[in-house]
């Protein structure tokens, strides 16, 4: 396993850092690992989703088109609903 160093890290952010840790039952060690893990975690999640952005969609609607499909939807419903027959 490699080892990390982060120099000229103020104090008062060390400090800060290391009561965070604390109120998780961890060390600062331990703490730190937590959020680099995570952050690289998050990379590789916004590179998933880069493979599915809409540049990559071969549709031919934009999101306008689906909130109109929608509502057409919605309203044939509220429609059907409230038509002979409905329940009070």
């Amino acid at each position: 396993m490699v080892a990390l160093q982060i120099r000229d890290v103020p104090e008062p952010l060390r400090d800060q850092l290391v009561a965070l840790a604390r109120q998780r039952g961890q060390s600062l060690q331990a703490f730190l690992f937590d959020l680099v893990r995570d952050e690289a975690r998050r990379q590789d999640n916004i590179a998933v989703l880069k493979q599915f952005s809409p540049a990559t969609w071969d549709v031919a609607f934009t999101a306008q088109d689906v909130i109109v499909a929608l509502d057409d939807e919605r309203c044939e419903r509220d429609s059907a609903l409230d038509g002979p027959g409905a329940r009070e």
